[in-house]
């Protein structure tokens, strides 16, 4: 299938999902569309051949979508993006220890908890599995997923610190994340010796601080144009060159794009939208 029918399948679903969630199931949005795409993955599994050929077309649908490609150098900086954008940059200073705490040492923390209890529990069930590639696991699913979350506390009447700590962690804790994740692919299955880690060390900070500092640099350059022009067109071009050639010169200068569109969201959301 082309890139275009991928495009036009998903966002027919997506609508379908979404109307039924809203009529009937009155769920978060993103629960509730979930919550479709699961119940219609069940129901094809459940059907196999009785399906009439669109159990395989699903296959093939999914076995022509590369993933790594969609998300990591596709919608992760438009999601990251958006949500940095609405955050209000005085309650997230108010809260900066906070979550600074939770997108770092909490991450690595889960990364090294989740990858050592993985290990000792593959090495239980007979598959002895090298303890980095048990490390990078715990790295991939270590950043929490706050959209539901935040569903709940808005209609629970969460207080308003809550709901902070938990946005702010979520939009820093992917871009630290995908750097230790890059850093554990730099270090050998066995381990490494000290060189090597320091090595890796260090890929971390240019990693990690570079992003903040080209973030600021794209943010402030974005926001610059933004006040210099009153016009709505203008306006949106810019912030979806932000996303996308911003990210993905971030990339090839090999520091955290996620980290630098989240702080170039930010600047532009509270400054630059004024």
């Amino acid at each position: 299938m082309h890139l275009f029918d991928i495009i036009a399948v998903l966002v027919a679903l997506a609508s379908v999902f979404s109307w039924l969630n809203y009529k009937f199931l009155r769920l978060p949005a993103a629960i509730g569309l979930m919550l479709g795409a699961l119940i219609m993955s069940i129901v094809l599994i459940s059907l196999g051949p009785l399906a009439g050929g669109v159990h395989e077309q699903v296959k093939l649908l999914l076995h022509s979508v590369d993933f790594n490609q969609t998300l990591l150098h596709g919608m992760l900086s438009f999601l990251l993006f958006a949500g940095a954008l609405h955050v209000n940059l005085d309650d997230l200073a108010e809260q900066r220890w906070t979550i600074g705490i939770l997108a770092t040492a909490s991450v690595i923390g889960a990364t090294v908890m989740v990858g050592f209890g993985s290990w000792w529990l593959f090495n239980v069930a007979g598959l002895h599995l090298p303890l980095m590639a048990c490390l990078v696991f715990g790295a991939l699913i270590s950043p929490t997923d706050p959209i539901a979350v935040l569903g709940i506390l808005k209609s629970a009447g969460a207080p308003k610190t809550l709901e902070t700590k938990i946005t702010g962690e979520s939009l820093f804790n992917d871009g630290v994340a995908v750097v230790v994740f890059l850093v554990l692919l730099q270090l050998p299955p066995g381990g490494g010796d000290l060189a090597v880690v320091g090595d890796a060390l260090k890929l971390f900070a240019v990693e990690a601080l570079g992003g903040v500092f080209y973030g600021l640099v794209l943010g402030g350059v974005a926001y610059w144009m933004l006040k210099e022009a009153d016009d709505y067109t203008v306006e949106v071009l810019i912030t979806l060159a932000v996303t996308t050639a911003g990210y993905d010169l971030a990339e090839r200068l090999h520091i955290s794009a996620p980290i630098a569109i989240v702080v170039a969201g930010l600047l532009i959301g509270n400054h630059g939208r004024a």
